[in-house]
C-alpha cells in the first residue's frame, strides 16, 4: 500500500500502514465523489458493492438520488447529499418547503441509509447571483430547523461547498484571507457552521494550480514528490506539497475572520488522467501520482503544518467519469473506476490490495557520470540536505510500495531514530528495488550514489553492484 512515512517521534502512527498485511482497511476520512452527469454508469447497487470493497467510508452525491441512497443502506457508508441551487430560494423563503424536503431525502431513508451532511447548493458565494447569495443563509438554517423537528439535528449536518476562488490571498499559506466583499455574507454562514458544528467544505485543485504554472517544479510540489518547497516567511514553515499549502491557506482564512473551531472538509479534489492536446497536466502517471500521494498523506496522519496529527476528512474526484459534461476533455476524465467497475489506475483504496502499485514520475536530474563512484553501490542522502527535503524524499521512497517496516519503532533499522537515518534507508531501498539507475538516485538532486555500505550493528542496508 502506498504509505507516506511520517518521523517516529510520537507513538500514534498506525503501523499497519507500513507492514504488508491488509493494510486498505476502511478509514472515515476517504470519501469518493458520485457525479451522475453521463449515461453510461453501472447501477447504484453495482456501485454501492463496488465501495463496500474499498477504503472509501463516505460518498458525496451532488442532489438526492433516492435510488443511490436506498443502494448504499446498511453498509455503513457516510452519504452526503446536496439540495440544487435552483431549490434554495423555496427552501429560505417557506420553511415548509425546507420541511417536505428533508422528510422526502432524509427521514424516508434514516438511519439505514448513513445520511451525514447536507450541502445546500454548490459554490453559491462565487455565482455572481447576489439574490441567491443572499438566500443561501436562510435556506440552511430552515433545512437544519426542519431536522431538529425530526430529531435529527444533532445526526445529520448541514452547509455548503465552497470554491477556492472565495480566496483573495492565499501565499504564502499563513497570509491566507476571503475575498472581504463576501466579508458580511461569510460571517453569517461561519456562524452558522461554528454554531452547529458543521464543517467548511472547499474544493482546493492542486491540478488548477499546476495549469496555470506549468513548470516542472510546480508539477513536483502538487503531486507530493521530492522537491525544495515553498517556504512561508511567517511561519518559518517549508511547504513541500500543494494540497497542504492550500488547506492551510483555508485554515488561515478562517482564523483571520476568528473562526478558529470551524472544521475544514475537503468537498472535491483529483486530477484528471486524460486531457486534449493543448491541455497541460492530464496524464495516467499524474493522476495516479496525485491520487494515490494523497491517499498516502492522509493516512500517514500528518495532517497539515497548521492541523497536525489528523487528517482532514477529504471526497476524491470521483469514482467515475461523466461523460455528458461539457468542457475539454480533462472535465470527463476524473474518475478512478470505468463503468465496467474495474480501476482506471490502482491507488490501493481496494481492501483485497496490500501495496498499489503507485509509481509517479519523480522529478529527476539526469547524473553527471563523471560524478558517480565507479563502484557505487548505495544510495545516501547528500550532506547538508535540509530536514524538509529529506522528509518529501522518504515519504516519497515509502509511498511507492517498498517495505519500510524496518524503520518503524521496533525494526532493525529504527534506532537510531532521526529523520536523516530513516531517510537514507527508505532513499536506497528504493533505489535497490528500482532499476538502480544514477536517476533513481536523484531525488531532486538530495541523494547522490556511494561505494561505502551504510549498514551498522543489526541492520542491513541492500546493496549491490552499480
Amino acid at each position: 500500500m502506498a504509505v507516506q512515512l511520517i518521523r517516529f517521534t510520537s507513538t500514534f502512527l498506525l503501523l499497519t500502514l507500513l507492514l504488508g498485511v491488509n493494510t486498505a482497511k476502511s478509514q472515515s476520512f476517504i470519501g469518493i465523489n458520485y457525479g451522475q452527469v453521463a449515461d453510461n454508469l453501472p447501477s447504484p447497487a453495482a456501485t454501492a458493492k463496488l465501495l463496500q470493497s474499498t477504503a472509501i467510508q463516505k460518498v458525496r452525491l451532488y442532489g438526492s438520488d433516492p435510488a443511490i441512497i436506498k443502494a448504499l443502506a446498511n453498509t455503513g457508508i457516510g452519504i452526503v447529499i446536496g439540495t440544487a441551487n435552483g431549490d434554495i430560494p423555496a427552501l429560505a423563503s417557506d420553511p415548509n418547503f425546507a420541511k417536505n424536503w428533508v422528510n422526502a431525502n432524509v427521514v424516508a431513508y434514516y438511519p439505514s441509509s448513513k445520511i451525514i451532511l447536507i450541502n445546500v447548493g454548490n459554490e453559491v458565494v462565487m455565482s455572481g447571483d447576489k439574490n441567491l447569495i443572499n438566500q443561501l443563509l436562510p435556506a440552511m438554517q430552515n433545512v437544519k430547523s426542519a431536522l431538529d423537528a425530526a430529531s435529527l439535528g444533532d445526526k445529520v449536518k448541514v452547509s455548503t461547498v465552497h470554491s477556492m476562488s472565495l480566496l483573495q490571498q492565499s501565499e504564502p499559506p499563513s497570509a491566507g484571507i476571503f475575498d472581504p466583499s463576501f466579508a458580511d455574507v461569510l460571517k453569517g454562514l461561519l456562524a452558522f457552521n461554528n454554531a452547529t458544528g458543521s464543517p467548511f467544505a472547499i474544493n482546493p485543485y492542486p491540478y488548477f494550480a499546476y495549469r496555470s504554472d506549468p513548470r516542472p517544479e510546480t508539477l513536483a510540489f502538487c503531486l507530493f514528490q521530492p522537491n525544495s518547497g515553498r517556504f512561508d516567511a511567517n511561519t518559518k514553515i517549508n511547504y513541500m506539497n500543494m494540497f497542504d499549502a492550500q488547506v492551510d491557506a483555508v485554515r488561515s482564512a478562517l482564523n483571520a475572520m476568528g473562526f478558529k473551531n470551524v472544521e475544514i472538509v475537503v468537498a472535491e479534489t483529483g486530477w484528471p488522467y486524460k486531457g486534449d492536446s493543448d491541455e497541460v497536466g492530464p496524464s495516467i502517471e499524474n493522476a495516479k501520482a496525485y491520487n494515490g500521494n494523497l491517499i498516502a498523506h492522509l493516512r500517514s496522519m500528518a495532517g497539515t503544518p497548521l492541523m497536525p496529527g489528523k487528517s482532514v476528512d477529504t471526497y476524491l474526484f470521483a469514482i467515475y467519469d461523466e461523460d455528458l459534461k461539457p468542457g475539454p476533455s480533462s472535465e470527463r476524465s476524473f474518475g478512478l473506476f470505468k463503468s465496467d467497475l474495474t480501476m482506471t489506475y490502482d491507488i490501493g483504496l481496494s481492501k483485497s490490495s496490500q501495496t498499489p502499485s503507485v509509481t509517479p514520475a519523480m522529478p529527476k536530474t539526469p547524473a553527471t557520470p563523471s560524478a558517480q563512484p565507479k563502484k557505487a553501490a548505495w544510495c545516501v542522502p547528500k550532506a547538508g540536505v535540509s530536514d524538509a527535503q529529506l522528509q518529501a524524499s522518504l515519504d516519497y521512497a515509502c509511498g511507492q510500495g517498498i517495505d519500510c517496516s524496518p524503520i518503524q519503532p521496533g525494526g532493525a533499522c529504527f534506532e537510531p531514530n532521526t529523520l536523516a537515518s530513516h531517510a537514507a534507508y527508505a532513499m536506497n531501498l528504493f533505489y535497490q528495488s528500482s532499476d538502480r539507475s544514477a536517476l533513481d538516485c536523484d531525488f531532486s538532486q538530495t541523494a547522490m550514489l556511494s561505494s561505502n555500505n551504510p549498514s551498522y550493528n543489526g541492520c542491513t542496508y541492500p546493496g549491490g553492484s552499480s
